[in-house]
């Protein structure tokens, strides 16, 4: 979550028995970098940091919960219109994964032609994602929402998978509903073959997890209700 998952904060979940988690969403070019001051300005919370002491930052970051949690995986959420500085950033030794931002829907961001808007272009999102799958030296993922009108959600993660992606990060969102999109996770799980499903949205117990699990997600990730830095509920029980 932009300006809020730093290292402070995921050690403050990984007790709850958090495997990984993720920090970002950073802005890791100068495009939207400056897109990230304009958020701001407008009262959303953004991480606002140099793209030029990013890698410096995340790899501080990343190392502090390494300190601490050797085992954990540690993600980290990028936002760039070019491919290049995600893989200049995959190659920081303590990062376990590299996400690409396909998820960010802040018109500011939508206007430079990344984050949301790399799903209204599939053949850029194909090339894109390629050069990343092939030159990052860590394991690559990429998130993206359901219901984004005009996406076929399927096709999106079907294409994924073809790349080579090892993670798909999928926020199942239900415009209008205060619940997950849940037959939108069994259409996006049946179009994977190998990449490993996070599912992401509206977890908040036991029992919103177990759904998403059922409904084709390999695994899940939880937002908003860990956003008070801990959870209700114990995730060794899911």
């Amino acid at each position: 979550m932009a300006g809020i998952t730093n290292a402070d904060f995921c050690l403050k979940l990984i007790p709850y028995g958090f495997d990984m988690v993720t920090l970002g969403g950073y802005n890791a070019d100068n495009l939207t970098a400056t897109a990230g001051k304009k958020m701001i300005k407008r009262g959303r919370p953004e991480f606002d940091i140099e793209p030029q002491k990013l890698p410096h930052i995340i790899k501080k970051e990343s190392e502090k919960i390494k300190k601490y949690y050797s085992n954990v995986l540690v993600s980290v959420n990028l936002r760039s219109v070019t491919p290049d500085p995600i893989i200049k950033i995959s190659k920081i030794k303590s990062i376990d994964i590299i996400e690409i931002n396909a998820h960010c829907r802040q018109k500011e961001i939508i206007e430079l032609g990344c984050g949301q808007a790399l799903l209204y272009d599939l053949d850029f999102l194909e090339e894109y994602v390629t050069e990343v799958v092939k030159k990052a030296h860590k394991p690559v993922s990429v998130k993206f929402r359901a219901n984004v009108p005009g996406v076929d959600e399927r096709e999106v993660a079907s294409l994924l998978d073809d790349i080579g992606c090892d993670y798909i990060h999928f926020d199942a969102m239900k415009p209008g509903a205060d619940c997950a999109d849940l037959n939108s996770v069994k259409k996006v799980s049946s179009a994977i073959k190998n990449a490993f499903l996070i599912g992401n949205n509206s977890i908040r117990d036991i029992k919103s997890a177990r759904n998403m699990l059922k409904s084709g997600a390999d695994g899940i990730s939880i937002a908003r209700a860990a956003l008070g830095g801990k959870i209700d509920f114990d995730l060794k029980k899911i």
